[in-house]
């Protein structure tokens, strides 16, 4: 996976642009049917219609979501134009997908109806008298949504080719790997905590300690440590039998580093350690030198939906939350869930997207998957390819070999790059369009 030619490649069959989502009452993307009542042609674009229908929709779930996320939105003209803007410059790409040849068999664009049909709690015969109800045609449904998916197949494409990655820029940010790694060690700690209350009289205290020393016995007598710290522990790492996983150093508590200092991989401290949270007990579980350079792996399985015409990232982020409680629940496991319903080349493994290191994935992905402990499920989580469900296995430490390091460094500046890329090509695209604008009927 992570030798893909873009980060999270691997894991969308398709994804549609983000912005055509919420769509679900128009006509469809460059609809050549006469606009309703009420309504008019505002743009043209090479040969597709924009209306102020589409405009005003844009502008209203722009607003929609700037409430929900509590958001400031620039004046009404200025949202306007930006909504308008950005309706050409997706006709633009559709329209140039249209022409490349690029082809999308049927199987595929029926997996993405039968979706959208689920997400939205109906059969696909459902889905078919609800677009009719709606004025929407079957068939320009469909073709809405062949040409999303065509549209990002272009756009990975053409931008792809347009990244250029020198070798010098690759020994740059290895360089800068190599500094940050010799600056400091990077530990694996684990620990077993018995907390003490801020306000607690030395009576609790003394309790709490005494606690603290029989699992500390319990350890020393041959208990496996992370057996006692599910058990007794009461940190957010007791799951996961109190390991915090690997940091550098100068990232980890000044009173941790110290303890273990001493100790050799394996070794436990002999006696609890006093922070201000309560007692410690901590074993090392890994040790690596300042000037070697490892990475962190992560093994994690995903369910991905991908916001479309008829499905907005609002609707696949709360059918993801359903997800999320039935899991929890114990009513359906990560891995049948993911079977049915992502829409993701990972689909048949249970969404196993397997070993990964860092910058495998998009940022907002590897983000959210960063903060998970093994075993645990992210609520639902938007990139550019949809909307995830995601729950980190478990990780691993290893030393990075350097041919592993120059692909990892590779991944790292291409996705930097990404972003103006697409900006320049876009751009050169709408230069290249045929764009006319309507005025408002009087």
């Amino acid at each position: 996976m992570i030798h893909t030619s873009r980060p999270l490649r691997v894991l969308a069959l398709v994804a549609l642009l983000p912005l055509w989502a919420g769509l679900a009452h128009a006509q469809g993307a460059g609809s050549k049917a006469t606009p309703r009542s009420a309504d008019y042609i505002v743009a043209v674009v090479n040969n597709e219609l924009v209306t102020q229908f589409e405009v005003d929709q844009r502008v209203a779930r722009a607003r929609d979501d700037a409430a929900r996320n509590g958001t400031t939105l620039p004046p009404l003209a200025e949202l306007r134009k930006l909504a308008l803007e950005s309706l050409l410059n997706e006709r633009v790409i559709i329209t140039y997908a249209r022409d490349t040849g690029i082809k999308v068999d049927d199987q595929e664009l029926e997996r993405a109806v039968a979706n959208i049909a689920s997400m939205n709690k109906l059969s696909v015969g459902q889905l078919r008298q609800r677009l009719r109800d709606e004025g929407m045609d079957y068939g320009r449904f469909r073709t809405n949504l062949k040409d999303q998916i065509l549209a990002e197949r272009v756009r990975e494409r053409e931008v792809q080719q347009r990244i250029r990655i020198t070798d010098s820029e690759v020994e740059d940010h290895l360089e800068s790997l190599r500094a940050k790694a010799a600056a400091v060690p990077t530990l694996n700690i684990a620990q077993i905590l018995i907390t003490v209350p801020d306000d607690a009289t030395p009576a609790v205290e003394g309790q709490r300690r005494d606690k603290a020393l029989a699992a500390l016995a319990r350890v020393k007598g041959g208990e496996a440590f992370d057996q006692v710290s599910r058990e007794v522990s009461e940190d957010d790492n007791r799951a996961r039998g109190g390991e915090i996983g690997a940091k550098p150093a100068d990232r980890l508590p000044d009173l941790f580093v110290e303890a273990v200092k001493a100790l050799a991989v394996g070794g436990v401290t002999p006696e609890p350690v006093r922070s201000g949270a309560g007692f410690h007990i901590l074993k090392l579980i890994s040790r690596t030198e300042a000037g070697e350079i490892t990475t962190t792996q992560t093994r994690a399985r995903h369910i991905l939906l991908r916001p479309s015409a008829q499905l907005s990232t609002q609707a696949a982020a709360r059918r993801l939350a359903e997800f999320r409680t039935q899991i929890l629940a114990g009513k359906s496991s990560f891995e049948a869930l993911a079977k049915e319903h992502s829409e993701d080349g990972s689909a048949p493994s249970g969404g196993d997207l397997g070993w990964a290191s860092a910058g495998a994935f998009v940022p907002e992905f590897e983000e959210a998957m960063g903060k998970l402990q093994p075993g645990g499920i992210s609520p639902p989580i938007e990139s550019r390819f949809g909307v995830h469900l995601i729950q980190v296995v478990e990780r691993r430490s290893v030393a990075a070999d350097p041919r592993q390091l120059r692909e990892q460094a590779r991944t790292a500046l291409r996705e930097q790059k990404y972003e103006p890329a697409y900006k320049e090509w876009a751009e050169e695209l709408r230069s290249r369009a045929y764009i006319e604008m309507r005025e408002p009927p009087q």
